[in-house]
């Protein structure tokens, strides 16, 4: 259905209505389009909204675990038989089990995530063997001075990149290889590890993520067509939203940076380059999973659609 004042076209099944619970949301959603497509002005506002809506539902294992830091913080009694951290372990456990129960998260998806748990696992180990932070409660579930929970906040950065790629339908323009990526993410990791001893060498990695992904842009689909973006500029907004939210980590004692020993401060700039780089390894990883689909326009997308549906298979998801 083409709409002669905005230009938008029907939106085709969303992948979401697989999922019953969410089909009767799905329906009334449509509807609702329906109604604000008639005015330029309320669709640019619906589309405003429905991307606020599906960032938090792409952002759904990292709310639940910020959620859970917080109350925790705020709530859990300090001489319960288990120990908080031991309890925020067993809720992550049970959320990313109902992830995957509940078919909100592929097992493909799964096993790049936890790649990404057990890689920032280890970097927490020696991180924190080194002083650089610490988790200043105690715990059974944990290895050396590291609780088990802290390998899913790294869970929660791939989960977030694995929802948002297959919700926004991701279409790159020269996007590098990932033969280089791989390259880049190995380098970076080695770097956390080495610049303890010698030469740290961010600023050339800074460079070499310049130089891979200074062309490449990314569409992505809020509504009935895709917006676009550099890539580069995506993944330095993720990272802004990562480091706010190590923030809140901290703020709740949850882990602790020597300087915030005696009293809370603000997280250093400096870490949200950190964040960006570790952000390099998580989008190379779920990159291995979700091959980058090279963007041929609007037009070709429309194509796609009407091929599937005159061959009687699923659309597209767009959701």
């Amino acid at each position: 259905m083409h709409h002669p004042l905005t230009g938008h076209t029907k939106p085709t099944a969303s992948a979401a209505a697989n999922w019953p619970p969410l089909r009767r949301f799905i329906a009334a959603e449509h509807r609702l389009s329906l109604l604000m497509a008639q005015r330029r002005w309320s669709a640019g506002l619906y589309e405003f909204l429905r991307f606020g809506v599906k960032q938090a539902w792409a952002c759904l294992f990292g709310g639940i675990a910020v959620a859970l830091m917080i109350g925790t913080w705020r709530f859990y009694p300090p001489d319960a038989a288990l120990a908080r951290y031991d309890f925020l372990f067993l809720c992550m456990l049970a959320v990313q089990a109902a992830l995957l129960a509940g078919k909100l998260e592929t097992w493909e998806e799964a096993r790049v995530i936890l790649i990404y748990h057990v890689v920032g696992t280890a970097m927490e180990l020696f991180k924190t063997s080194v002083g650089s932070w610490i988790y200043p409660e105690p715990s059974i579930f944990h290895i050396g001075g590291v609780p088990l929970f802290s390998g899913f906040m790294y869970s929660c950065i791939g989960s977030y990149i694995c929802r948002c790629w297959r919700l926004f339908d991701f279409r790159f323009v020269r996007h590098p290889r990932r033969l280089a990526l791989i390259g880049l993410s190995v380098a970076i990791y080695v770097n956390f590890f080495s610049h303890h001893y010698v030469w740290d060498m961010r600023w050339l990695l800074f460079g070499w993520a310049i130089w891979l992904f200074g062309r490449t842009g990314i569409h992505f689909k809020v509504w009935t067509s895709h917006r676009a973006m550099p890539l580069l500029l995506g993944l330095v907004l993720v990272a802004l939203f990562i480091w706010f939210t190590e923030n809140i980590g901290t703020f709740t004692k949850t882990w602790l940076y020597p300087s915030q020993r005696l009293g809370w401060s603000m997280v250093g700039i400096e870490k949200l380059g950190s964040w960006f780089l570790l952000l390099i390894i998580s989008y190379t990883l779920v990159s291995l999973v979700n091959a980058p689909r090279r963007w041929r326009g609007e037009n070709a997308t429309a194509l796609r659609q009407r091929d599937a549906e005159t061959a009687g298979k699923a659309p597209v998801p767009t959701l």
